[in-house]
């Protein structure tokens, strides 16, 4: 009995040992762990950061450089929040992983723009151009509604969101479309005829899409960032506070002052 009771207490301390290092998600001891993108969205986190202290809410900013992580760790509950997507990314996410996670504030815009570094508007583009467009659904037909604004081609469903190549119905110019993972774009421009390409990564790759982009998303973009948790931390009060502040006028303010129109404050 002595041996067994030695043995479990051995055990018991180990267990504990290993639950000793690191913060946690869902503590309330340590930071609010929160997933983004390198830009904007943890340029905005970097500053808000000292507001947050004040208030008694530490954050610790983990960046990534994909649209997958910051979701799965949100949903194994190795973060708190993430700040990265937009809605119809996120409605895709969970219906594609399952998962459940919520929209707990609308952030800012980030206008999607049509880049080339070979040529310099729309119509110089020629028959049988390469263009590469993000391979997630949901930013897969926003570009392709971009393409149509820019009259590069027409859809069979002027508005659905999630349209594929295949509901193309007219292509004049005769466009190849190649898709590839988002984050990567910016490396393939140099080598392609244009290519669409999210804001975050364009600011990233140091192009400014207000004056580099052949053509942009106008202010009225339905596709704002948000700012993303699960359902059963959407109310924790760290997490609100987070919100309120990213949602706040000096939030807003800066955001317009450093961006310059390339991301826009959420109304």
């Amino acid at each position: 009995m002595l041996r067994r009771s030695l043995l479990l207490s051995a055990m018991a301390l180990t267990l504990s040992a290993c639950g000793a290092g690191g913060e946690k998600a869902g503590s309330t001891d340590g930071p609010l762990l929160v997933g983004a993108t390198a830009v904007p969205h943890a340029e905005i986190l970097e500053h808000i950061k000292p507001i947050l202290a004040a208030e008694g809410v530490p954050i610790e900013i983990k960046v990534f450089n994909d649209y997958v992580q910051p979701n799965v760790q949100v949903a194994e509950s190795r973060l708190d929040v993430n700040y990265f997507q937009t809605k119809p990314y996120l409605d895709e996410f969970n219906a594609a992983r399952g998962t459940s996670l919520v929209t707990v504030a609308g952030v800012h815009v980030e206008p999607l723009g049509i880049y080339s570094r070979k040529h310099r508007s729309i119509s110089t583009l020629p028959n049988g151009a390469e263009v590469i467009l993000p391979n997630d659904a949901s930013n897969t037909g926003r570009s392709l509604l971009l393409l149509q604004s820019a009259g590069l081609i027409t859809l069979r469903d002027g508005q659905n969101p999630l349209q594929t190549v295949r509901d193309i119905s007219a292509n004049p110019k005769g466009l190849v479309f190649r898709e590839v993972e988002a984050a990567t774009i910016p490396r393939i421009l140099p080598q392609v005829d244009a290519a669409v390409i999210n804001t975050n990564y364009a600011l990233d790759a140091g192009l400014k899409p207000r004056t580099d982009a052949l053509q942009l998303e106008g202010a009225d973009s339905p596709y704002i960032n948000y700012l993303v948790s699960r359902t059963n931390n959407q109310n924790d009060p760290r997490i609100q506070a987070l919100a309120a502040v990213l949602r706040s006028q000096a939030v807003k303010d800066f955001i317009a002052r450093k961006y310059e129109g390339a991301v826009i404050p959420a109304a």
